[in-house]
């Protein structure tokens, strides 16, 4: 069946992926192993440009590499949202003494990809780009959209799973189906180090 795979980039990454040796992941081969009966018709990678801080300042050059592998798949799209960063004011956690202390801290958040996942979702199934839509996330944020599509456009949706230990039930009750992102496909799913483009050749990140 006709399938389009939405992939939730920073719902993938710090579930399956973060602090491991797998980061360098070819998403195109991990739906060739994860769902080896469905045609992948398109593969669209939600995520957004982060930027370098004082402990990491290569994290951007790290994320434009992976993005740079990411389009060499010839069915897959990119679609941004973006970053707020701002200095607040918190609480610390522990006190030696009565007086609550603060401290400023840099928080950073991302904006816009749940939403733009969301709505690709429901337009997509509105024009008939698929018989199955795959989402991988565990985001319950995104139940609606997926409840809608099943309901009203008769469409399938699966979830790839990159929380195992903390599935969503909200999200597995109401999916056709739920598999699991294990280890060892994400193991098998890794690009070459070296890979080629129109631009030439570029490689894994070192600290990957």
């Amino acid at each position: 069946m006709k399938t389009n795979v939405y992939v939730d980039g920073f719902n993938l990454y710090y579930g399956a992926l973060k602090k491991t040796p797998y980061r360098w992941l070819n998403l195109a081969r991990l739906c060739e192993l994860l769902l080896p009966h469905n045609q992948i018709h398109k593969i669209k990678y939600f995520t957004a440009k982060v930027s370098d801080r004082p402990a990491d300042p290569n994290q951007s050059t790290r994320q434009q590499v992976y993005l740079r592998a990411l389009i060499t798949i010839p069915n897959l799209s990119i679609v941004y949202g973006h970053y707020l960063s701002h200095i607040v004011r918190m609480p610390k956690a522990h006190c030696p003494t009565y007086h609550q202390e603060y401290v400023e801290v840099i928080k950073t958040e991302e904006k816009g990809s749940d939403v733009n996942l969301a709505t690709y979702l429901v337009h997509d199934a509105h024009l008939n780009d698929y018989e199955v839509a795959v989402v991988i996330s565990n985001d319950s944020d995104l139940l609606e959209p997926i409840k809608l599509v099943r309901s009203q456009m008769g469409k399938k949706v699966g979830i790839l799973n990159p929380h195992n230990a903390h599935p969503s039930r909200v999200l597995a009750a109401n999916v056709d189906f739920m598999k699991e992102i294990r280890a060892g496909v994400l193991q098998t799913s890794q690009f070459s180090p070296i890979l080629q483009d129109q631009r030439g050749q570029f490689h894994k990140p070192t600290s990957w």
